[in-house]
């Protein structure tokens, strides 16, 4: 058993997507959260930026005595994984793996993959795809407007339905099967993307097989925390920490998990 904490960053708010996968697979272990929300969004930022950005909050994590990062980041996982895995001495999970190896097993045609322009433009996805399923066709899609609308509440907006046309519509007619949402902000939308593509293509969530991943390393490891049976384990023990706007992430942040964020700290990073 280990009582210290599964450490999770992201640019932002969509994250938490991840952190509730985390909480929903391992209720008794005690998560740190941060939102780099002063330095967002990632997805427009060249490499060099992003992993900078990203080292800085992993050092931060570390300050807060974590036994595990999750890069709840599809633009961090896309170029910084790599260098943070090579220079800490805890283990790193991405998001790309898991997402990545979900569609591979899953599609029996073709893959679209959406994501930030980063995300996009680094190709990682397909990579991973391709190691994973050789010979896949995949089609890729930047789709930059869903993280601002998701940052600002709408999600059951005409204006975020008709984005999602514009966007996923020729995805649809191009034939996929399956979508992957590769952007911690984007399951956010999994209702609103299914009324229009339809629920025959499936959706895959990177934040559940991560959440996956992170349980089978700490078991192997024997570093899950067990139950405390005569203590309760509550949302209330887990951290918050964002950049800038705390009260802007506890807003949209209880629209992310539909429950209280008792309170958000602000990190100096």
């Amino acid at each position: 058993m280990n009582l210290k904490s599964i450490g999770v960053f992201d640019s932002g708010i969509g994250g938490l997507t991840v952190y509730k996968c985390l909480k929903e697979r391992m209720p008794n272990e005690k998560v740190v959260y941060l939102g780099d929300t002063a330095r967002l969004p990632y997805g427009s930022k060249s490499a060099e930026t992003i992993i900078k950005f990203s080292e800085e909050n992993a050092r931060f994590l570390l300050q807060k005595d974590v036994k595990i990062i999750v890069v709840a980041c599809n633009s961090s996982s896309s170029y910084a994984v790599p260098t943070l895995q090579n220079s800490l001495d805890i283990p790193v999970i991405g998001v790309i793996d898991a997402g990545s190896e979900a569609a591979a097993k899953g599609s029996q045609k073709k893959i679209g993959v959406i994501g930030t322009t980063a995300t996009i433009s680094s190709g990682a996805y397909e990579t991973t795809i391709r190691e994973k399923r050789p010979g896949i066709e995949i089609i890729s899609k930047a789709c930059p407007l869903f993280v601002p609308l998701v940052e600002e509440g709408w999600i059951d907006h005409r204006v975020t339905r008709m984005v999602i046309e514009e966007y996923l519509m020729p995805l649809k007619e191009q034939g996929i099967d399956t979508l992957v949402l590769g952007c911690t902000h984007y399951p956010v939308l999994k209702d609103a993307i299914a009324g229009v593509i339809g629920n025959e293509i499936t959706l895959v969530d990177s934040g559940i097989t991560t959440a996956d991943w992170v349980y089978v390393i700490l078991k192997s490891l024997g570093w899950l925390t067990e139950p405390d049976m005569e203590k309760k384990e509550t949302f209330i023990q887990d951290e918050f920490y964002v950049t800038d706007f705390p009260e802007r992430f506890k807003n949209v942040g209880e629209i992310f998990l539909k429950r209280q964020i008792p309170a958000v700290n602000v990190a100096d990073i």
